[in-house]
């Protein structure tokens, strides 16, 4: 009985995640336009960020201070000089707390920003529907268009955005 509750149940949720799922977002769209708190407690409207840089990466990773999420930003803090030098300006989003990300900032001193999405309105304006976590995903942005994506990766995070840059013309 406890099982076929759980099938049902199962179902349920299923056929509403679906039905309620935006869709993901591809290379071409517009960039969405949304704000949340940065790790310093202050409001960060992306579209400013957009504005004011060449290119605008920005990734998603499930929870701060764990394994894979500090493998991703330390792959960006790593190439940061690099990524800097190409006009990229790097945001972090999860939907961990203010003090959570200021945190896991100082903790591998990363020199960018991150945000925190308690809120979860920036990862639904980039399409995910997270019931807890955000999904691990990077998006580079220019001129107000998604011109990359890039899904589920850790510690080759900035290789594959300084591999897709390289492809571009200046």
């Amino acid at each position: 009985m406890k099982l076929r509750s759980l099938l049902v149940l199962s179902s349920l949720l299923a056929m509403f995640s679906s039905a309620a799922s935006a869709a993901p977002l591809k290379v071409g769209d517009a960039a969405p336009v949304a704000s949340a708190t940065t790790d310093a407690g202050v409001t960060l409207n992306l579209a400013d960020v957009y504005a004011k840089n060449a290119y605008t990466l920005v990734w998603f990773y499930p929870k701060a201070l764990t394994g894979g999420c500090t493998k991703q930003g330390c792959s960006l803090r790593d190439a940061n000089a690099e990524l800097a030098a190409k006009g990229v300006a790097i945001i972090g989003v999860s939907t961990d707390t203010v003090e959570k990300q200021k945190e896991f900032k100082d903790v591998n001193k990363f020199a960018f920003t991150l945000l925190a999405d308690t809120d979860k309105k920036v990862l639904k304006a980039f399409g995910q529907e997270p019931l807890m976590f955000a999904s691990r995903e990077a998006y580079l942005i220019k001129g107000g268009k998604i011109v990359y994506k890039d899904t589920g990766v850790t510690a080759k995070q900035a290789e594959n955005v300084l591999a897709f840059l390289a492809t571009q013309k200046s």
